[in-house]
């Protein structure tokens, strides 16, 4: 008997790793060989991987029943085709006896799992739209409170570049102010992971009724998104209540490239000398790399 998949059973897995606790210890032991190297696991024979998860291979076999496949070799193209989906798996958690190149492992692959997640949820139409507002701005500022307020002095770095007065803000009462005395024609782009700060709810508010176009780089549908004008809707997998966030701000730093590269080509080729006339302009700074 095969189960019905819906398409986002069809990643194994994202179905392993949620599933995982709740599997007896054997079947975990066979989980984790998988998870460890899930590349490695599809070149496997069946013995290959019993002995790598130090199980029988009935028990591997049991196993690759649980997740609706008939048998080891339609597992293993599963396996094969979840893997070409992007996504390696949705974040291991660290734990206290993890050695340095386990959980140094799992935050990496944990950030690109986040990465391509954020690939195949982003909106080219919500971006496209804020590329446009950004290229009309006649100022732009970026708000980012605490994870945030790096991914915000970041995009300030880039978009200096662009002839537009640009500041990044990091405090709230200086955020209030800014967006109380912004107006039409200006963009305000909020950073905010959760989308559920009571204080960058505020000022987004207040920005929007000063007329200022309001671009968030937040969870879509959270009750900042709710008072953006464009919302760029990212979500990592991550918990902010017990760990600093780490995945979802190198989203947030992507999010900020691409805005940079759309304005960049937006404005054309006279543009790039520009571009190319502050680069120069760091060549007297560095040290020959002879």
């Amino acid at each position: 008997m095969t189960a019905k998949h819906s398409h986002h059973d069809d990643n194994v897995l994202e179905v392993i790793q949620i599933r995982l606790d709740s599997l007896n210890k054997s079947e975990r032991k066979v989980a984790e060989a998988i998870l460890r190297d899930p590349t490695a696991a599809t070149r496997y024979s069946i013995a290959a991987l019993a002995r790598a998860a130090d199980v029988s291979e009935p028990t591997v076999n049991r196993f690759c029943r649980s997740f609706s496949a008939t048998g080891f070799p339609d597992f293993k193209i599963r396996l094969a085709q979840s893997i070409a989906t992007g996504t390696p798996y949705v974040g291991q958690n660290i734990s206290p006896d993890d050695s340095v190149s386990e959980f140094a492992d799992k935050i990496v692959l944990s950030t690109i799992a986040g990465l391509d997640k954020a690939r195949q949820a982003l909106s080219s139409k919500a971006l496209s739209l804020a590329i446009d507002h950004l290229i009309q701005a006649k100022q732009i500022n970026f708000f980012g409170m605490g994870g945030s307020a790096p991914v915000a002095m970041d995009a300030q770095h880039k978009f200096f570049r662009f002839n537009i007065p640009v500041m990044s803000y990091n405090d709230a009462l200086m955020q209030r102010m800014v967006a109380a005395g912004s107006g039409v024609g200006d963009v305000i782009v909020v950073i905010s992971y959760t989308g559920r700060t009571r204080e960058t709810i505020d000022i987004a508010r207040i920005a929007r009724d000063s007329g200022a176009t309001v671009i968030g780089i937040t969870t879509p549908d959270s009750p900042l998104a709710d008072n953006c004008t464009v919302v760029l809707g990212v979500t990592a997998p991550e918990d902010t209540e017990v760990y600093m966030p780490m995945s979802s701000r190198i989203i947030h730093l992507t999010v900020i490239d691409i805005l940079a590269t759309g304005v960049t080509l937006k404005r054309g080729v006279d543009f790039q000398h520009h571009l190319k006339k502050i680069k120069d302009s760091l060549k007297a700074t560095r040290l020959s790399s002879d």
